[in-house]
């Protein structure tokens, strides 16, 4: 199995990915956006089938990256437009794809990504950092400190943690992210760039993930840390 991740990720952090056979692929720096996200996996790229290996990328992402996904036989499309420095021109493959569901702020979508996605149901939400925001535990349960996800999805009856913000390092900002902090790596674990144990709502995280069978995983032992999802192929 391949995971992406940040090229700032740490070699601490690459050896325990590696120690879970899985092969790395780091995400390029992205000039093209502020440098808190320059190499967030979920600012430049999308999965959209992890069966068969397919993925969406920034246009404009580094033709070296092109090259190594095709030599790894990783099937990709392109976005159709570039993504640029602010909000909102850089979140459009920031969306949270799920087996049933897309969700977004679909008025920024990229086009291809949600022609990609028309088979599913579409939700539509005010988040446009959307997949920044959630850290899914299965296709209808999801963590997430976003009042408005929150309210939204409740309607479709997602069973959601709902935290407060903060206590997520992310360099240049306030804070980060729950989303970016990691991802599900099996169907049975999730990992984690830092320690639930040093996180303020670490208990609450560690209850919701074994209510669903989920075991949490640390790949560094700190505290939690935004590095724009980790998504496995």
């Amino acid at each position: 199995m391949f995971c992406f991740v940040d090229y700032r990720t740490t070699l601490f952090e690459k050896e325990a990915l590696n120690s879970l056979n899985l092969k790395i692929i780091e995400i390029p720096l992205c000039p093209d956006v502020y440098e808190a996200i320059n190499g967030h996996v979920d600012i430049q790229l999308n999965v959209l089938d992890k069966k068969s290996k397919k993925i969406i990328i920034n246009r404009n992402i580094d033709n070296s990256f092109k090259n190594n996904l095709k030599n790894l036989n990783i099937s990709y499309s392109e976005s159709k437009n570039s993504i640029k420095s602010n909000y909102p021109n850089n979140i459009s493959l920031n969306a949270l794809i799920l087996d049933n569901y897309f969700i977004h702020n679909l008025k920024y979508t990229d086009e291809n990504l949600l022609q990609s996605q028309k088979n599913k149901i579409l939700i539509n939400v005010k988040q446009g950092y959307t997949k920044c925001s959630c850290l899914p535990v299965s296709d209808k349960a999801i963590i997430t400190s976003d009042i408005g996800i929150y309210k939204t999805l409740s309607t479709y009856g997602f069973d959601i943690l709902l935290l407060p913000p903060g206590d997520i390092i992310l360099k240049g900002l306030n804070y980060g992210f729950i989303g970016g902090t990691g991802g599900l790596i099996s169907n049975d674990k999730m990992a984690f760039y830092g320690n639930l144990n040093y996180y303020k709502y670490g208990l609450e995280v560690k209850a919701f993930l074994k209510k669903y069978n989920v075991e949490p995983i640390y790949l560094n032992n700190s505290k939690l840390y935004d590095r724009g999802s980790l998504f496995v192929i």
